[in-house]
């Protein structure tokens, strides 16, 4: 009576597989804001040269 895969394993499967997707995005995302957080610190940067080259 061995059926292969039985109902449990494969859902312990299907999980493992939908936990490790939503790691990768969690990854994705934090490569997203650091990018985003970058170019954010760039144009404060510009914004502060601007800013102090228009008093002078």
């Amino acid at each position: 009576m061995n059926q292969g895969i039985s109902f449990f394993g494969m859902f312990s499967m299907l999980s493992i597989i939908v936990y490790g997707l939503f790691a990768l995005l969690g990854l994705y995302a934090l490569y997203l804001l650091i990018k985003l957080m970058i170019r954010a610190i760039t144009a404060l940067e510009l914004y502060i040269d601007e800013k102090r080259n228009r008093r002078l």
